[in-house]
């Protein structure tokens, strides 16, 4: 969380410690980069975790299945992602509520109910496939059974987000996530046509058949998810909160300059980072394995093969160290919006940085949503398989919640003079139309 002790020093400051002329403007540069970084928050974190296990995987099969047919969703998606979770940031910053309590103030009960229940149901899902993938994961480095990991990693999960703020080893968990950008690396060990990868980039290859539509919606599910916008609204709510001399711009319209600036910058950032990773995972499968004609990713050893270019015997180490930190990051991520949710829903005190004293059905709901999630994996549903179709889950429900969030950012009754701009209106509806259309198609086309 940014603080006042966060700001760059005065030049006064610099000039007291013996820094002059060119020195002092580099110093003064550098504290001004670093206080930029500090700044970096929701939206960055937000990014981080949307590249969880369910998005490794989904990004691998659609890889490994169409080669580069998919690489045009990365570019497509990233204004639609973008512009979303600026939409959904604003709601937060602006009213100082989160989104499920904003749509209790402005929508009928019974809809509130239904968009939380079928967010928790989504969310549950989503654990329990990250959870399994972990445990997955976890067995291509230490030979175990699969379960072992699974309630280790559950039971590790949930003490970290009870008694541990969340904004304290995010800061440690997001190390381990740069083992991703290991597949940008390894695209540059195989053998690629830039030329191809550049076409199918700019030009989209669309296909009308069920195969095609599944995976198309489960991209757009993996990258646009009704966790996030739940997850980066209550997260600006948090920063409100907890920073001295902040609040809502509906109360502070002088704070908007600078707090609509930054978050436009730290989303597009994020979002940015988390397609940027997307985009080298669906390369990399399409290089390596799609080229050998190994088109359905059915386990982790197998999904962990497109690294072998660049690590060889080490590609299932980088795997596993991708897939254990982009979960520890995400199923905090995945828990907390669900806990939100139903909070604000319920008029509960929400918070991941409050004790659990202080908030205890919050955190009741929490443990409840990632204990669920650690059960689904003894019903022996396969790991893979399931992060693939909990995305094509996300990407069913978005659509109606996104059209719920939309609306609400464009009241003026609710957002003042803060209501969103055309722009992220028009960029807003094209992204509902958009997961509303894949959708239908994926009904029609389902036999």
């Amino acid at each position: 969380m940014a603080t006042t002790s966060d700001y760059p020093p005065k030049a006064g400051i610099a000039s007291k410690s013996g820094i002059q002329g060119k020195d002092q403007a580099s110093f003064l540069g550098l504290a001004n980069v670093r206080s930029a970084l500090r700044n970096l928050g929701p939206g960055l974190v937000t990014g981080a975790s949307d590249d969880d296990p369910s998005g490794i995987a989904t990004y691998s099969q659609v890889g490994a299945q169409f080669g580069y047919g998919m690489l045009w969703t990365m570019l497509v998606s990233y204004p639609l992602m973008g512009a979303i979770q600026e939409i959904c940031a604003r709601v937060g910053r602006v009213t100082g509520c989160g989104i499920a309590a904003n749509l209790r103030k402005s929508y009928p009960a019974w809809l509130l109910y239904l968009v939380v229940a079928l967010m928790l149901a989504a969310n549950v899902f989503n654990l329990g496939a990250d959870i399994g993938a972990m445990g997955a994961a976890a067995q291509l480095l230490v030979p175990g059974k699969t379960a072992i990991y699974v309630l280790l990693f559950g039971v590790a999960s949930l003490y970290l987000q009870i008694f541990v703020p969340y904004t304290t080893y995010v800061k440690y968990l997001k190390w381990l996530t740069l083992s991703l950008f290991a597949y940008d690396a390894a695209a540059f060990y195989v053998h690629l046509s830039w030329r191809q990868v550049l076409h199918a980039t700019i030009f989209p290859h669309l296909q009308w058949d069920k195969e095609y539509l599944t995976g198309l919606i489960a991209v757009l599910g993996t990258t646009i998810s009704p966790y996030l916008f739940f997850w980066q609204a209550s997260q600006e709510v948090e920063e409100v909160k907890n920073n001295r001399g902040e609040k809502p711009l509906r109360r502070a319209p002088h704070q908007a300059a600078g707090q609509l600036g930054r978050i436009r910058v730290d989303t597009y950032l994020g979002m940015a980072f988390s397609n940027l990773v997307a985009f080298f995972i669906i390369l990399t499968t399409a290089a390596t394995l799609h080229a050998h004609g190994e088109t359905d990713v059915a386990s982790a050893a197998q999904a962990a093969q497109a690294l072998a270019p660049l690590a060889g015997r080490w590609a299932s180490g980088l795997f596993a160290c991708g897939i254990i930190g982009t979960g520890l990051l995400a199923i905090p991520v995945l828990a907390g919006s669900a806990a939100y949710a139903m909070g604000e829903a319920c008029k509960w005190q929400t918070s991941l940085e409050k004790r659990p004293e202080q908030a205890p059905r919050f955190y009741l709901t929490l443990a409840a949503a990632t204990l669920l999630g650690v059960l689904f994996n003894f019903w022996h549903v396969d790991p893979i398989r399931a992060l693939f179709w909990s995305a094509v889950l996300n990407g069913m429900i978005a659509a109606p919640i996104m059209a719920l969030i939309v609306h609400l950012a464009s009241s003026r009754k609710l957002m003042g003079k803060f209501a969103i701009p055309l722009y992220l209106r028009v960029v807003g509806w094209i992204a509902t139309g958009a997961m509303f259309g894949v959708s239908v198609g994926v009904f029609v086309t389902w036999k």
